[in-house]
This record gives structure tokens, C-alpha cells and sequence, in this order.
């Protein structure tokens, strides 16, 4: 053998051992009164647990793992599915713990790793606030019925209310502090309880941007496509809502657009107020608007006699695309668009995906929405009659 063959074998053994110890991490520790029974590390996915390992504890009450990880991930320390901590561990890190076994879940102590101690701070904070909580509820159930109860109730109120202002500050500002952190994850999924249908940090432009910060720099986490995904669907949600005030604030009435046609006349949607006509949104480039245009010029020619009308809103970005779409599809109907991709108007009807329709009365009431083929027909027929 060469000694240059002998100097790349060498090199290549000593990458790869290199590679090898910086996702190598361990985690080591003390737990007293556990000695000889057995300790288990498990790997925290979005809805299960994957077993990673387990170990004796020794006679002095040590242990330790040693794993392999990328990126920051969560991991349950636990002697029983009821006494365990949460750990957040990063590569390279060498994490120690130092606890009870009476209160490994209650009390304990880490140290070597950034994201496990952010976790300690996060539930030590939730735990005290829960405590608070409880505490004063048992109170509010022993007085029920006391004749000094309801001069008492609104002051154990005014407090309930003020520990849960102070733990939602406490989070929003925690994940605020830190969007880049993996422990923020965490942070956004606590509730106050298990039964409770809402998260604590009820921000969503804090909870937008810690999910697009954690995409960035961890895309490949399980936890983090999670929180990216259900960050959209709240903003979907929230957007929804708002398009249905709107439309509650302004009465009967469907919101107002007002957008060019192909010659550049802007139309209010509102002129064709006393006829019953069909919101379309559509794009010219859209494969599924293109066959969804003959059905509409079907439903047109059948009842624009007894006064439907069809105002057409285009997505487009490219005006030769709209007017020669127009052209081929025989559209004769109004079609408006900014060719900027009308965003004012798609957002007040919260489109999320083309074609979409709302379908207005004579009144500009939404009395349907995302109609195609018989079911468009049947209510035109309903409407029209």
C-alpha cells in the first residue's frame, strides 16, 4: 500500500469519526433512590413515541444514553409513563441531569444543553400557574354555597384572570424572545390544561412568525412542518372569520370590488344589484377554470333571460393570457381583473384556491357558495323562478 493510498484511508476514517461525534450526544446523570431499576429514553414524534433505548440505573444512581441527532430534538426521560422529564437535545450536547426519583417530574436539575433548560423554564412556569389555578378553583368549590360566597367570588375571579394574563404574557413573550428556538414549539402547543381547546399564546403573528423562523433552519423537523401546517390553517381560519364579520358588519350585503374589464372600465360588483349573479374567481392559466367556463356559459345562456348575471374576477398576471381566454372560452359575461392578481378582492372572500364561487341573491346576500354543474343549476332554478 501507498502512502498516499495509506493518507486517504486515514483521512476518510477520521472524517467520518469526526461527522460521527458531532451529532453524537450524550445524556448522563444522577437519580437518587432509583438504584437498579430501569430508565428509558424515548423520542418525542408529533403523535407517538419511538423507543430509543434503556439502561439499569447503577448502584450510585447513574446513568447514561448516547444517541445520534441533526437537529434539536425532544425526548422523554422516564422510570414510569407518569414520572418523566423533557429534554431537548442538540447534537454534540453532553446533557446532565440530576434528580429524585419521588419527583423526577416535579424537581430536577439539567445542565449542558440550552433547549432542555428553556423546556425546564417553559413547564416549571406552566406548573406553577396550574397550581395557582387549581388551588384557587377548590377554594371557589368550598365556598359555593357559603353565605360570604358571592362577596368573595368576584375578587378569586378578578385573580383566576390575572394569573392567566400573566402566563400568556409569559409564553407570547418567551416565543417572542426566541423564534429560533426549538423550545419555542413547545411554548405554542401548552394549554392551560389537556381539555382545553385553546393554546396559551393566542398571538398569531407571533405564532406566524416562530413557524416561518423554524422552517427556515429546521424544514426537515417533524414538530416543525406540524406548526408550519397548522399555522396556515389558523391564518386560513382567522381570514374566514374576518370575511364573515365583514360581511355581517355590512348587513345583507356581499363586500364591494370594484376592478377593471379588458378595456379598462371599472365595474362595481354592486351595479349588478337586483339580479342574482355568480361570484366567479378564476385564472386564465388554470387548468380546472378553463373546463369549469363551458358549464357557466351553459348556465348563462339558460337563465340570463330571467336575470342571472355572472361577474367574473381574474387572478391573472398576464392580460394577453385573460383577453385571448375570454375570447376562446366565449365569455360575454363581465370579467374584471387588476392583473396583479385582484389580492384586495380574493382576500375580503378569503380564496385559498381557484375557481371558488359565492352566488348572491338580488339583495347581494351569499346564499351559496363553490356551486358547479347540477347543483349551480338547482339553485338558479330555485332562485329564478
Amino acid at each position: 500500500m501507498t502512502y498516499r493510498v495509506l493518507f486517504i484511508l486515514i483521512a476518510t476514517v477520521l472524517i467520518l469519526g469526526s461527522c460521527k461525534q458531532d451529532n453524537q450526544f450524550t445524556i448522563r446523570g444522577t437519580i437518587t433512590h432509583a438504584e437498579g431499576e430501569t430508565i428509558y429514553l424515548e423520542e418525542l414524534l408529533t403523535s407517538s413515541r419511538k423507543k430509543i433505548g434503556e439502561t439499569k440505573i447503577n448502584s450510585k444512581g447513574e446513568f447514561k444514553f448516547e444517541g445520534v441527532t441533526g437537529i434539536p430534538t425532544f425526548y422523554l426521560l422516564k422510570l414510569t409513563d407518569h414520572n418523566f422529564i423533557t429534554l431537548l437535545v442538540d447534537s454534540a450536547e453532553t446533557v446532565v441531569v440530576e434528580a429524585d426519583a419521588a419527583n423526577l417530574y416535579r424537581e430536577y436539575n439539567v445542565s449542558g444543553s440550552l433547549g432542555s433548560s428553556q423546556v425546564k423554564e417553559l413547564d416549571v412556569k406552566l406548573k406553577q400557574t396550574r397550581h395557582k389555578l387549581d388551588s384557587l378553583q377548590s377554594l371557589n368549590d368550598l365556598y359555593d354555597g357559603n353565605p360570604e360566597y358571592d362577596e368573595i367570588r368576584p375578587k378569586w375571579a378578578a385573580e383566576y384572570d390575572t394569573i392567566v394574563k400573566e402566563q400568556i404574557e409569559f409564553s407570547t413573550n418567551f416565543v417572542q424572545q426566541n423564534p429560533f428556538a426549538m423550545a419555542s414549539v413547545l411554548a405554542l402547543y401548552q394549554k392551560f390544561n389537556n381539555d382545553d381547546q385553546h393554546y396559551i399564546v393566542r398571538d398569531l403573528q407571533v405564532m406566524r412568525t416562530a413557524a416561518s423562523a423554524l422552517n427556515s433552519i429546521y424544514p426537515q423537523s417533524e414538530q416543525v412542518k406540524a406548526l408550519y401546517n397548522n399555522t396556515l390553517q389558523f391564518v386560513r381560519q382567522q381570514q374566514a372569520a374576518k370575511m364573515q364579520q365583514f360581511i355581517q358588519e355590512q348587513g345583507e350585503n356581499s363586500p364591494e370590488i370594484i376592478l377593471p374589464d379588458a378595456d379598462g372600465k371599472e365595474i362595481a360588483l354592486s351595479s349588478l344589484r337586483g339580479k342574482v349573479v355568480l361570484l366567479q374567481f378564476w385564472a386564465a392559466v388554470d387548468r380546472g377554470s378553463r373546463i369549469q367556463n363551458p358549464v357557466l356559459v351553459d348556465a348563462y345562456k339558460k337563465y340570463h333571460s330571467k336575470g342571472f348575471e355572472i361577474y367574473q374576477v381574474s387572478v391573472d398576471e398576464n392580460r394577453s393570457e385573460w383577453v385571448d381566454a375570454i375570447d376562446s372560452d366565449k365569455l360575454t359575461w363581465t370579467n374584471v381583473g387588476d392583473m396583479e392578481g385582484s389580492v384586495m378582492a380574493t382576500r375580503i372572500y378569503n380564496i385559498q384556491s381557484i375557481p371558488f364561487n359565492y352566488l348572491l341573491d338580488k339583495e347581494g346576500a351569499i346564499v351559496a357558495k363553490n356551486l358547479t354543474g347540477p347543483a349551480l343549476d338547482k339553485a338558479l332554478a330555485q332562485l329564478l323562478k
